[in-house]
């Protein structure tokens, strides 16, 4: 019986070589966002700053900053789940402005200048596009933060990340000197805490928030309950507020900042404490600030009471300066704008046995 001939397209098929965009990954797709990338982080290009994007890592020259005996401070980051929220909408542009916060403002907190960033992106398979406009919101926080953005990493994995998802991480470094580093020793009860603005939810406690929105019935498109004429998604994607700039002039021109707390996951109840000494406790006060639309309408919809909220959102406080009594008026002028929305919410008390924060003041309720 003569043997079956074989098709000739499948001996084709068979003797073609199997490439890596075959396998899913596009190198000319990864080299076309590094070109892109190159305008952009130039744009945030500082003093010590050595050679560009490109190369195997990134070069910075600590003498060229001025420092005299710096600490270096290092952070690291991501914004959650609130990635899934800028994927389901399409809208990118602000995403890579709460990485960096993320990471800068825990930077601020230690009284350090963020001086370079690095990013992380990692997908599917690559849409230049989306990536692109990710990485150019990247560049917009460091240049708001006034730090370099000296080099980052693509990676393309399918089979690891569903189609069209894509997950950040953010990798800062600063200076501090080191007869500056906070918090300072001389935190004393009697100080007072000054909350700073933040400019919505931030990047915490969206898995809660998407649980929320799901359960209400409403779609990302819809109009937001808590804010006419901006669409739910949109509100909700509001970036990070990045306090780096105002918190560095202040402190060195005052020299009056005891302590500074960032307000993220675990919200004022977590992350106060983190900055204060076993001896002394947070004595929040409830009445002295509002909860912002945003958080009302998430506390009514999930049903928390204070405390639970607290703990969970930053309720419209995104940064906590401590400093002693005398002091407030001059530190809130230093502040500029961002001072004119300050408040004081609260004093430092002798913590004995009781918990590092006290609630004090008439306590929120969901009605």
């Amino acid at each position: 019986m003569p043997p079956k001939s074989q098709d000739p397209k499948s001996q084709d098929k068979a003797d073609a070589p199997l490439t890596y965009r075959d396998a899913g990954v596009d190198i000319d797709a990864g080299n076309a966002l590094v070109q892109a990338i190159g305008p952009l982080a130039a744009k945030t290009m500082r003093a010590g700053v050595l050679g560009g994007i490109g190369g195997f890592g990134g070069l910075f020259d600590l003498k060229a900053c001025g420092y005299r005996d710096p600490l270096l401070v290092a952070a690291t980051d991501g914004v959650g789940t609130k990635l899934k929220l800028a994927v389901e909408t399409g809208l990118h542009e602000g995403i890579g402005i709460d990485l960096v916060a993320m990471n800068v403002n825990d930077l601020v907190v230690q009284g350090a200048e963020p001086l370079f960033f690095l990013d992380y992106f990692a997908t599917s398979k690559l849409e230049v596009d989306v990536a692109a406009t990710v990485v150019a919101s990247i560049a917009q926080g460091c240049a708001e933060a006034g730090c370099a953005l000296i080099g980052g990493e693509t990676a393309e994995m399918p089979g690891l990340y569903a189609p069209g998802d894509y997950d950040l991480a953010g990798f800062a470094v600063g200076a501090v000197e080191r007869d500056a580093l906070l918090p300072r020793s001389d935190l004393a009860a009697g100080d007072v805490l000054i909350g700073l603005p933040s400019s919505g939810v931030h990047a915490n406690g969206f898995s809660l928030v998407r649980r929320v929105v799901a359960e209400s019935g409403l779609d990302w498109n819809d109009a937001a309950p808590f804010a006419p004429g901006v669409t739910l998604g949109a509100s909700l994607l509001a970036p990070t507020r990045i306090y780096v700039r105002q918190l560095l002039e202040m402190i060195r021109t005052t020299a009056a900042v005891k302590a500074l707390s960032h307000i993220t996951g675990g919200g004022l109840l977590e992350n106060v404490p983190r900055v204060l000494p076993d001896t002394l406790a947070a004595a929040l006060d409830q009445s002295a600030f509002h909860l912002p639309p945003v958080f009302e309408w998430l506390q009514v919809e999930a049903r928390l009471d204070a405390h639970e909220m607290l703990r969970t959102f930053n309720c419209g406080i995104g940064m906590v300066v401590v400093v002693a009594p005398g002091d407030v008026d001059r530190v809130v002028k230093a502040l500029g704008p961002l001072g004119t929305e300050a408040v004081l919410i609260g004093t430092l008390i002798a913590r004995g046995t009781g918990d590092a924060v006290r609630l004090v003041g008439k306590p929120w309720s969901a009605s």
